[in-house]
């Protein structure tokens, strides 16, 4: 799965507004997924609907796709040592 998926780390990189992503597997249950954080909603957006997600999309090999957006809450984050950067915009 891991070789499968990694040429998709560099584009995905390439996003704009992304400013990481933890690439998440569990082989046992066939799943992946991944926690994204995105610089505003206007990014989140135009990687919903943009040529990577479509791709995935169009993928046979993928399925039961489900995207939850949340907000970030800064103080908890900070002390549990996210890795969000500090007075960074989110």
């Amino acid at each position: 799965m891991e070789q499968a998926w990694l040429p998709a780390a560099q584009p995905i990189a390439d996003t704009p507004g992304l400013r990481w992503k933890i690439w998440l597997k569990n082989e046992a249950e066939r799943a992946a997924g991944g926690i994204y954080l995105f610089d505003d909603e206007a990014a989140v957006q135009g990687f919903l609907t943009g040529p990577i997600v479509t791709a995935m999309g169009a993928d046979p090999t993928v399925h039961d796709v489900n995207v939850r957006m949340f907000d970030v809450m800064e103080a908890h984050t900070a002390i549990t040592r996210g890795p969000v950067l500090e007075g960074a915009p989110v």
